[in-house]
């Protein structure tokens, strides 16, 4: 086999493990601390959890998932029904929670 299709298929692999590390979704329905407070809390229950971000002001959830764990997106969408509230999107980044905390810090 040739040596680049090894060196490809392995970048393949990698790039499919490291991605979606952090899932990033557009929430309608946050409106004060306590909502916060509570989706951190339901969040942070499940053992694939590393972080949660929650920004009122940018309508946003992110979910950092620890090395080798997952959070299908339809489990995190009904968690967030569940609770009353209503996502718009779903986004799957590479961005760590310290980019995301960044990000948000630098919004006006």
């Amino acid at each position: 086999m040739p040596r680049y299709l090894i060196v490809g298929a392995v970048l393949l692999l990698t790039t499919g493990y490291s991605y979606g590390t952090t899932i990033e979704m557009k929430v309608n329905g946050l409106v004060c601390g306590f909502c916060a407070q509570g989706i951190e809390k339901t969040f942070r229950k499940n053992p694939a959890v590393a972080d949660v971000i929650v920004s009122l002001e940018n309508r946003l959830v992110a979910i950092v998932t620890k090395d080798g764990q997952d959070i299908a997106d339809a489990d995190a969408t009904k968690a967030l029904k569940n609770s009353g509230y209503d996502v718009k999107s779903i986004t799957r980044t590479d961005r760590s929670a310290a980019q995301i905390r960044d990000s948000l810090a630098k919004k006006p």
